[in-house]
C-alpha cells in the first residue's frame, strides 16, 4: 500500500493547523486548530475486510522531570517512549481517503466522545487521556485525533507516524475505551499489508521551520 497527504509530505514538518498546539511568543504555546490531516492510500491488498489506522509520537520524553520547565531542556539524548495521537478502526474497506478535519477540527476540552463516531467507524483513546488526567480542567476521556503538543522546551524535534493497516476482519475484538497498544494486540495475524506517513513537529522556537514570507513557526 501507499499512504500520502495533500497536508505534509514524508518527512517535512507538520503545518500548525494539525496541531494541538502552536508557538506563542509570550506563554511559549497557545492552542491550534486541531484538525486531523488529509490522508489518501491505494495498492490495496485483495482479501482487504477493512483497515486501521494509528498516529503515534515515538519521541515522547521517557521522564517528565524537564518537561515545560522554564530554564531547563529535555536532553536529545533522552530516552523516548510513545505517544498514541490517534486510533481508528473498521474503516471500510472500499474506502481510500479521509479528508481534512472529518474527525477534528477542533479541540474539546474533557476529550471528544467515543468510542463511536458520525462516520460509522470506531475511535479509541489517546494519550492525552492520561496525560490531563491530574488536571481538572482537562482530565477525561480524549477519543479519536489529538494533534501534536511536544514539550516547548524540547531539544528534539518530534515524528508522528501515521501507520495505516489492512486487515482480513471486519472487526477487532475491542470495546470501551480502547487504546493503541489494545488495537496492535487485536491486529495480530490480520494485518494483510501497512503503509506509514510521517511528519515533524516542535513547539522549540530554536528548531522550529518557518512558513515563507511569516515569523510564524509551523
Amino acid at each position: 500500500m501507499k499512504l500520502t497527504s495533500l497536508s505534509f509530505s514524508e518527512g517535512e514538518a507538520i503545518p500548525e493547523r494539525y496541531a494541538f498546539a502552536k508557538i506563542d511568543p509570550q506563554s511559549h504555546v497557545a492552542l491550534a486548530d486541531n484538525y486531523n490531516p488529509h490522508l489518501a492510500w491505494d495498492e490495496v491488498p485483495e482479501g482487504t475486510r477493512s483497515f486501521a489506522l494509528l498516529c503515534i509520537d515515538p519521541d515522547a520524553p521517557s521522564d517528565p522531570a524537564d518537561v515545560n520547565q522554564e530554564g531547563r531542556e529535555v536532553p536529545a539524548d533522552l530516552p523516548r517512549m510513545d505517544f498514541a495521537h490517534w486510533v481508528l478502526i473498521e474503516l471500510p474497506a472500499d474506502r481510500r481517503e479521509i479528508d481534512e478535519g472529518a474527525f477534528s477540527s477542533g479541540i474539546t476540552p474533557r476529550g471528544k466522545g467515543g468510542p463511536l463516531s458520525p462516520h460509522g467507524v470506531r475511535q479509541g483513546v489517546n494519550d492525552y487521556t492520561s496525560w490531563f488526567a491530574a488536571d481538572r480542567d482537562m482530565n477525561g476521556d480524549y477519543f479519536g485525533y489529538d494533534g501534536p503538543c511536544p514539550p516547548w522546551n524540547d531539544a528534539k524535534v518530534h515524528r508522528y507516524v501515521f501507520t495505516l493497516y489492512a486487515l482480513n476482519v471486519d472487526k477487532l475484538p475491542v470495546e470501551g475505551r480502547f487504546t493503541a497498544a489494545d488495537v496492535l494486540r487485536a491486529m495480530q495475524g490480520c494485518v494483510l499489508d501497512q503503509a506509514s506517513l510521517t511528519g515533524t513537529y516542535t513547539l522549540n522556537p530554536r528548531l522550529a521551520p518557518r512558513q515563507v514570507g511569516s515569523t510564524t513557526a509551523v
